[in-house]
């Protein structure tokens, strides 16, 4: 019956004529036949296209202004479907012999307006083309809107055209009216405080009114998180006294988020991420982030509250609470610390400072601490890239920090600690490119306070994001300890110095897919004791919306009968 029913159902009706346009340029015949449109299926639809194919050709062609041309069709109705040939001559086009374009009130004055008349499209001597003539007239109006000139009207717009002649004469006369000024923005303001929104805006009453001006608050704006939705327009039928007043309505996010998050490297093994956001507290404009992480080598949590100051997204404090377990060598730490930080924004440059209280627990046999540290820092860090934000196809990624502490502060130590790394992304063909990075540090302590010194502030090395071909955080300072049942043990208990570079050779095979070569060398030691520990190997590297899946072989050059480690990471260079 199925079978049937399909037999019997109508198909779909091919076309009743099919046409072919000759004798045309490219642009000529691609006009024609998108005034003549697609063949007709229908024997009354070929009966209009038959009577009408010749006027759409003439208009087709005056749009282009060829005024005088020649249309010979000819009509094959013996064959089913018709077949209709159209022969054209375009015939020598109409040229603009005048073009009395004119300007008056303050756009006559405006800058804005000599750029469009020095760039018109249409000028005297040229083709007369429709849509350049429109493109001109609206460009006028659309101009005029954006900068303010809301009384703005075309007081003469014409085409006289004499075909025999071969001239078309343009007229358009644009009066523009005064320009008007920005007035009042107008808003609830509890949802935005009137002072949070002058930090945002980036013009003042009274400033001539301009639309790309309007789009950069509304960027700023959504760049805050603070809203899902925002219109900002000109209430123009309340504008006088050449001011016209602006209507800002905001439309506010969603007040809180949770996002959960699952990822796997060789460094934490498995983790899971809950992160639960306010992207706006109040209409100060306040937000908090909290994270709470757990894997097997470092769970965590996280909550960090942000006030803007000067600027909310140029100028920030922080206020934040941490809780962390790591490993660091044979160490294993547990962190307490409450934070105050300020971050400025000039441009692509983070500047930060901060006074942090940490509190570190430390323990592995016999060696172990607890200790309080009051740390004031400050860090710089700049971040330049070309091509997508997590598969740049070049960039350079610089960071600098410095901190310091005493024992006059109430901490353990007296420190000076410094560190900065580097990360540069550099093509060398269409599918060549190398990836270098550095970094360097030191910790530079009191006398006889090197074991006060917590894991979390002393360096080590290794891991698919330092040194390949050794395990996370495994290089270090190792010194001899007895341990509990009297064995002696050697212990990586970190540096106080760090040194660590690494050179890859990138090579995209396919799309989404890069192999890479690589050799990562360095070390993590105190002072004076530098024993450079070096791997090399190589990857495959998957691009994906989040950054590169990166699998890795490496193995250590600088041990005895090493083996191959596997490295798996998910993340862009920076």
């Amino acid at each position: 019956m199925l079978a049937l029913l399909l037999l019997a159902a109508p198909g779909r009706a091919g076309p009743t004529l099919e046409y072919r346009v000759e004798g045309l340029e490219r642009e000529q015949r691609a006009n024609v036949e998108a005034w003549l449109g697609a063949p007709p299926e229908t024997k009354s639809a070929r009966a209009n296209f038959v009577t009408s194919a010749r006027d759409r050709v003439e208009r087709s062609l005056q749009a282009l202004g060829h005024y005088r041309a020649d249309v010979d069709i000819n009509l094959d109705r013996q064959q089913d479907p018709w077949r209709m040939v159209i022969t054209v001559e375009a015939g020598s086009p109409v040229t603009v012999s005048a073009l009395d374009l004119q300007l008056s009130g303050d756009a006559e004055l405006d800058p804005a307006f000599a750029r469009l008349l020095a760039n018109k499209p249409l000028n005297e001597g040229d083709i007369f083309h429709h849509g350049h003539y429109e493109s001109l007239r609206n460009a006028l109006l659309s101009l005029g809107q954006r900068r303010g000139y809301f009384d703005g009207e075309l007081l003469a717009r014409s085409v006289e055209v004499e075909p025999t002649a071969g001239e078309a004469r343009v007229r358009l006369h644009y009066a523009s009216g005064e320009r008007y000024r920005i007035g009042e923005v107008r808003m609830d303001e509890e949802v935005l405080s009137r002072d949070l929104l002058l930090k945002l805006q980036n013009f003042e009453a009274g400033a001539p009114y301009e639309l790309g001006t309007l789009q950069g608050l509304q960027a700023q704006l959504q760049r805050t998180g603070y809203f899902s939705a925002i219109t900002l327009r000109p209430a123009l039928e309340e504008r006088a006294a050449g001011e016209v007043p602006l209507d800002l309505e905001l439309f506010p996010a969603k007040r809180h988020t949770i996002d959960v998050g699952i990822g796997f490297s060789t460094d934490t093994e498995e983790r899971v991420s809950l992160t639960w956001r306010t992207p706006k507290v109040n209409r100060f404009g306040h937000s908090q982030e909290t994270r709470l992480e757990y894997s097997a080598i470092n769970p965590s949590g996280r909550f960090t509250y942000n006030i803007p100051l000067t600027h909310p997204l140029n100028d920030m404090l922080q206020l934040g609470l941490r809780v962390e377990q790591n490993e660091f060598g044979d160490l294993e730490s547990r962190q307490q610390e409450a934070q105050v930080r300020r971050e400025q924004r000039f441009g692509n440059w983070i500047l930060s400072y901060h006074l942090r209280l940490l509190n570190e627990q430390w323990d592995a046999g016999p060696v172990n601490g607890n200790e309080d540290y009051l740390l004031p820092g400050i860090s710089i860090s700049h971040k330049r890239r070309d091509g997508p934000l997590v598969n740049p196809t070049r960039g350079f990624s610089q960071f600098y920090s410095v901190e310091a502490t005493s024992s006059y502060m109430g901490s353990s130590v007296d420190m000076t600690r410094l560190y900065a790394n580097w990360i540069y992304v550099l093509p060398l063909a269409e599918r060549h490119r190398l990836v270098a990075r550095a970094e360097t540090g030191a910790a530079l302590l009191g006398d006889g306070q090197r074991d006060d010194l917590a894991p979390s502030l002393s360096f080590f090395a290794g891991g698919s994001q330092s040194i390949r071909g050794f395990g996370y955080q495994s290089i270090g300072n190792e010194v001899d300890v007895v341990l509990d049942d009297g064995e002696e043990g050697e212990f990586v208990l970190g540096g106080n110095r760090l040194a660590v570079a690494s050179l890859e050779y990138q090579y995209a095979f396919l799309k989404d897919w890069r192999a890479a070569l690589f050799v990562d060398g360095g070390d993590a030691f105190d002072e004076g004791e530098f024993d450079a520990s070096y791997a090399a190997g190589f990857g495959v590297h998957y691009m994906t919306p989040v950054g590169a899946i990166k699998l890795e072989l490496a193995r250590s050059l600088s041990e005895e009968n090493p083996g191959w480690r596997v490295h798996i990471n998910i993340g862009a260079e920076f």
